[in-house]
């Protein structure tokens, strides 16, 4: 009697498992609907392909799927993950290893929900969950330029080096779930067209958020949008600390007008700031290749995104280094770093960068300063012309402590408060990165 008992209640227990288990299978392998499931592209205007080598620009698809001296697109950049490495993938019409059997639907859904074709999910390394905000319009336009505008590179994608079972793909779906959008931008009522434009690329193909908002333990950015305060707030990554693009005062934007903004992201530099680190090749590649109009637009939204003044401490103001010439680090500056920046700090705008006041020196998040000084910049490359004027790389020529001492002396004078750098977060990066090349990354698409 008990035994038949047991059996009954074990029957009507493994209903469910099995039933849960089917839906689970079913929900991690679906492929999501698109809207172009039906329809089919045989043929493409030249101007529509145009328009998407434009919208790739925008979305900055070469800073993942190219490499110097590579075809473009062909994939092949390592990027370090907490699991492991990963590897871009060939994107060009390759019928083999790229996207050349892709139906519209197909690309559809590996650039706006991060599944390709058969329902294999693909990393968040690919920044879909900002992808996913892309208009049906730019989506075509895209697709026809991958499709007609790129040559085909006959280059087989490299797997990742994720150990199993860490390598397995259906957790993604579930993560999916949580914390990727599945809409389109839906313009703000409120707002007017100029904003509206400029947030639908900020949050969408220029995936600003990617870099520049922190994440959580899931490695999920923390917002997504202006509705959520992290969004754009500052966050470090890959050995660099990306700023606040909101109105922080020293930490973000809040220093910089609409204009200054546009010629920072059209010319690389300002009175502020010269792109360094992963800006480097966001400009090189991307921004400078962007519409005046839609520069504007990007100024005027993140313009409008509000500060902390609790996160952000209290505004910088210019002080005279009067009383720290003689602070360690003080003679390393001035024979290795004031000939660019100046004894003032206060650099020679628009070209060599002020560091009195520079968001590096007064972040607590020391990653940048550190980075740039070990390592220097990439070459900054304008209307085709490589920049004069390069950061170079220290690590040769400074010790640890050395470098530690001046970062210190920088980030504690003219007014910055950064605070003082350890010599074993100098060592640490020293470990873990490599100089900039002085060849940049400059990719012709057609």
């Amino acid at each position: 009697m008990n035994n038949r008992r047991f059996a009954r209640t074990a029957g009507w227990l493994v209903l469910p498992c099995v039933v849960a288990a089917g839906l689970l299978a079913w929900y991690v392998t679906r492929e999501p609907a698109s809207p172009f499931e039906q329809q089919q592209a045989t043929s493409f205007d030249p101007a529509l392909v145009s328009r998407g080598e434009y919208v790739a620009r925008v979305s900055d698809c070469v800073a993942c799927h190219s490499l110097a001296g590579k075809q473009p697109f062909a994939g092949g950049l390592e990027m370090a993950t907490p699991l492991g490495a990963i590897h871009a993938t060939n994107i060009t019409p390759n019928r083999e290893h790229g996207i050349g059997t892709y139906s519209l639907a197909d690309f559809d859904r590996a650039v706006r929900h991060g599944v390709a074709p058969g329902g294999r999910r693909l990393y968040p390394a690919m920044p879909y969950p900002s992808y996913v905000k892309l208009s049906d319009d730019d989506i075509q336009a895209l697709y026809a330029f991958f499709m007609k505008g790129v040559q085909p590179a006959n280059q087989p994608n490299i797997p990742s080096d994720i150990p199993w079972p860490l390598n397995l793909r259906w957790p993604i779906a579930l993560w999916n779930g949580v914390f990727a959008p599945t809409a389109t931008y839906a313009a703000k009522p409120g707002q007017d067209a100029l904003w509206n434009r400029g947030a639908y690329i900020v949050q969408g193909p220029g995936h600003c958020g990617s870099c520049h908002t922190p994440r959580g333990l899931a490695f999920n950015e923390k917002a997504l949008d202006e509705s959520g305060a992290p969004f754009l707030a500052g966050a470090l990554l890959d050995g660099w600390y990306a700023p606040s693009l909101r109105q922080d005062h020293n930490t973000g934007l809040g220093r910089w007008s609409e204009e200054q903004i546009v010629q920072f992201l059209k010319t690389g530099r300002n009175q502020h700031a010269v792109v360094y680190g992963s800006m480097t090749e966001a400009f090189n590649n991307s921004t400078q290749f962007m519409q005046d109009d839609d520069l504007a637009a990007i100024a005027r939204y993140l313009k409008s995104l509000p500060g902390d003044p609790q996160r952000d401490g209290s505004p910088w103001q210019y002080q005279v280094a009067t009383a720290r010439q003689d602070a360690p680090g003080a003679h390393i500056y001035a024979t290795r770093c004031a000939s660019c920046h100046g004894l003032d700090g206060k650099g020679q705008p628009d070209w060599m960068p002020p560091l009195a006041g520079a968001t590096s020196a007064l972040a607590t998040e020391n990653a940048s300063a550190i980075n740039i000084t070990l390592n220097g910049s990439q070459r900054v490359v304008t209307a085709g012309l490589p920049d004069a004027y390069r950061m170079p790389a220290f690590r040769e020529q400074l010790s640890d402590s050395e470098i530690a001492d001046v970062l210190s002396y920088v980030r504690g004078t003219w007014g910055n408060h950064g605070g003082a750098v350890d010599a074993k977060a100098v060592s640490k990066l020293r470990g873990h990165t490599d100089p900039a090349s002085s060849s940049p990354i400059i990719l012709h698409m057609r």
